[in-house]
């Protein structure tokens, strides 16, 4: 098969397209033959040896996909050879085929495209535990998104609405405010030439959000947190921006509000149950179009644009890699 491979740690244009033997599935496992796979900021940040995963070398990037059931390891049940799936894991999808755990591996939601489902797992996912679990959003409160274009964002923005929030959307051009807009946001913040928290202020009458979804970092960090309202939350999803913020927590103590860390990998290994049970709400809400994902692809030849279009901000809503075979069948 061909394969995305990452045999020394590094910038991402080191990756190279080789052919290596296929996989195969061990117990509790399943291969997947990929059609598309979702492009994640962690993958970035992986290939370079700056996550706190460390795969042992050489391996292939990637950590969800799309694509049809081709085998079976011991032991899996609930799923058959010839189910077009949705599987996530920490590396393995830039690839003609993938072993995925039979556990993180779920049937595609009815209606969408290989190239729409291969980008649900982790951006929705991780938006809809952090609004959910972390945060405990609820009907009538105010959610601020930064970063509202990216594929986190963007899924944020959808699922406050869908929880009933007003939500203000936060990003760095004219453009992508015009896409959060069509994703549902109610109002826009041009960081690039507003002040974040002067703006938040003035939308809120003064009062602040009550959650804030934070997959950015650096100075926005802090600007958000002084325009949170009283008992706020903070969710701390990553730090696109490169920089880890530090906060002054005085501003914790005066607002009564948290800053709350969001790792939606490890929870869902330490909750398989309530990962299921979200799984399942969110594919409703994919079937029912309620959520509909914003998506562009790229063939997995050119993988440097892809990810550069991530790795410079330059993206609006989910980077999806497809393979030979097309993502769209």
């Amino acid at each position: 098969m061909r394969a995305l491979l990452c045999r020394e740690l590094g910038p991402f244009d080191q990756l190279a397209l080789e052919t290596v033997p296929d996989p195969e599935p061990g117990p509790g496992e399943v291969l997947v033959a990929v059609r598309a796979a979702g492009v994640n900021f962690p993958d970035l940040l992986i290939v370079q040896g700056k996550y706190q995963v460390r795969p042992p070398l050489p391996f292939v990037p990637g950590g969800e996909c799309a694509g049809v059931i081709e085998a079976l390891g011991e032991g899996v049940e609930g799923l058959q050879v010839g189910d077009e799936v949705v599987a996530t894991g920490q590396v393995g999808a830039f690839a003609e085929k993938m072993v995925a755990e039979a556990a993180s591996t779920v049937q595609m939601p009815k209606g969408l495209s290989f190239a729409a489902a291969a980008g649900i797992s982790i951006t929705y996912g991780t938006a809809h535990y952090a609004l959910k679990q972390r945060a405990g959003l609820r009907e009538g409160e105010t959610l601020l998104v930064l970063g509202a274009a990216g594929g986190v964002g963007l899924a944020a923005v959808e699922l406050g609405k869908a929880f009933g929030a007003k939500v203000i959307a936060a990003a760095s051009s004219p453009a992508k405010l015009a896409a959060a807009a069509a994703a549902g946001a109610d109002e826009g913040i041009d960081y690039s030439s507003e002040s974040l928290k002067n703006r938040v202020k003035e939308l809120t009458d003064g009062r602040g959000a009550d959650v804030v979804i934070d997959p950015v970092g650096g100075d926005l960090s802090e600007q958000a947190f002084r325009a949170t309202a009283w008992e706020g939350r903070l969710l701390v999803i990553g730090f696109a921006s490169g920089e880890i913020p530090r906060l002054p927590l005085n501003l914790a103590l005066l607002k009564g509000a948290d800053v709350r860390g969001v790792f939606w990998g490890a929870w869902t290994q330490r909750d398989p149950r309530a990962f299921q049970e979200n799984l399942d709400e969110l594919r409703r809400l994919f079937e029912s179009e309620t959520l509909r994902p914003r998506f562009g692809t790229y063939p997995l030849a050119r993988f440097r644009e892809a990810l550069g279009s991530l790795a410079e901000r330059r993206a609006v809503g989910k980077v999806v890699l497809s393979m030979p075979e097309g993502a769209e069948a």
